[in-house]
């Protein structure tokens, strides 16, 4: 599609149309959708206007209720799909993969460490109404106090990061209850007075991600609300709560490669449309595209793309077994060893993003440098978000269960 994302939600091109039915039908949807996001990805991220149209967008084309049950009016797809999904999506826009792929885990996060009362509760809530997720989560910073007031637990304090929040209908908020190291999880309305954004998202890239600060005064959460509690003590603990982690550290590593292919795709358009052949090399050609260091190029960054999409998809299929388990099932050392190869997948997409955003202009050309080209969108996306937690620890993690056979030990980052 060669429409924007303002005439997309204003025509909606899926009214009347039927459902995906099947895994490749979905991804051909995000295609889709991908595509509209790249038309002008470069002009809203410089406009870096709070991205509602965005969210509305992946509402009308069905993506945000793509893990929902079926009995309530989801697709009831895999989380293997989702994670290629969220590639493909981020291919168009990185921001907008990136609050996807948060969407899908927040969506999920009950299942992980709610009781079965509260798993119901949420996903018909968030599935029939089609509404989209954000997270006021940074484990790093316990600066959010919740205080026990008799039947209701109440949030306050800030957060530095909340992705997504401002354009969600439902935030899941995360704090320590006071005078303990009890982290609790709720989700809440993301619309109410005790929720402030602060509109200090001004970042490098991943720019529409809104995930700026958030304060949070006197938000009030019924006990009964607090995942995985029943009368004031948590009661599901499993390994299967902890693969939060490896869930979201695969999401970043999908979205990493949606950028990466994103660049490839952009460069290689203005490759065979633009650029032009070096006359001065001694083996002369009429075009660019017929330039052996620019096929030699290109074949390199392609085939590393190629390599770590086919370990990301492998270890997809392994996380989502998992998260598709009943949850008693799943045993820390099947955490352990999902955990491990995810590592791996992220390290492998953290280089080839970062070397395909800094390598196309050399495969493009200096006019390829103008600010009305874009180029620049693609490193920056890549480069702000890898930055998330040291990628070195990830090449430790995968050298330890080599070297030593260890695999990580469940934490806020592994």
């Amino acid at each position: 599609m060669t429409i924007t994302v303002q005439e997309a939600v204003a025509s909606s091109p899926w009214a009347g149309v039927a459902r995906p039915d099947s895994a490749t039908a979905w991804l051909e949807r995000a295609a889709e959708v991908a595509g509209i996001l790249a038309v002008d990805a470069v002009a809203r991220d410089r406009e870096q206007a709070v991205p509602t149209a965005e969210v509305q967008l992946l509402k009308d084309s069905g993506l945000t209720t793509l893990l929902g049950p079926v009995e309530h009016g989801g697709a009831g797809q895999t989380w293997e799909l989702a994670y290629q999904v969220i590639r493909e999506v981020a291919s168009g826009d990185g921001s907008i993969g990136q609050l996807l792929g948060y969407h899908y885990l927040w969506a999920w996060a009950v299942r992980l460490v709610g009781t079965p009362d509260q798993i119901a509760a949420v996903e018909e809530l968030y599935t029939t109404n089609n509404l989209f997720f954000g997270g006021a989560v940074n484990p790093r910073d316990q600066d959010l106090v919740i205080t026990d007031a008799g039947d209701e637990l109440v949030y306050n304090g800030r957060k530095s990061f909340s992705t997504g929040s401002k354009v969600s209908d439902l935030t899941v908020l995360e704090g320590t209850l006071e005078g303990t190291d009890q982290h609790v999880f709720a989700i809440v309305p993301s619309d109410q007075p005790g929720i402030v954004y602060h509109d200090d998202w001004d970042h490098l890239g991943q720019r529409l991600t809104e995930s700026g600060g958030v304060t949070v005064t006197d938000v009030r959460v019924p006990w009964e609300s607090a995942a995985g509690f029943v009368d004031k003590k948590q009661v599901v603990e499993l390994a299967y709560g902890t693969l939060n982690l490896p869930t979201i550290q695969l999401i970043f590593a999908n979205f990493y490669l949606g950028i990466a292919k994103g660049a490839l795709k952009t460069a290689t358009a203005y490759t065979r449309d633009n650029t032009r052949a070096w006359p001065y090399g001694g083996d002369d050609k009429q075009q660019a595209r017929d330039e052996w260091y620019l096929l030699e190029g290109y074949g390199r960054l392609q085939s590393q793309i190629w390599a770590a999409e086919a370990l990301a998809d492998d270890a997809g299929f392994e996380i989502s077994e998992l998260l598709h388990a009943e949850r008693e099932s799943v045993t820390p050392e099947q955490r352990g060893h999902v955990a491990v190869r995810i590592a791996a997948v992220k390290q492998l997409a953290t280089d080839a993003s970062l070397e395909a955003g800094t390598k196309v202009f050399e495969l493009t050309g200096a006019r390829a440098t103008s600010n009305a080209v874009g180029l620049d969108i693609f490193w920056r996306n890549a480069r702000t978000h890898t930055l998330h937690d040291p990628v070195a620890y990830k090449r430790r993690e995968v050298g330890a269960y080599a070297l030593l056979g260890e695999v990580p030990e469940p934490s806020w980052y592994t």
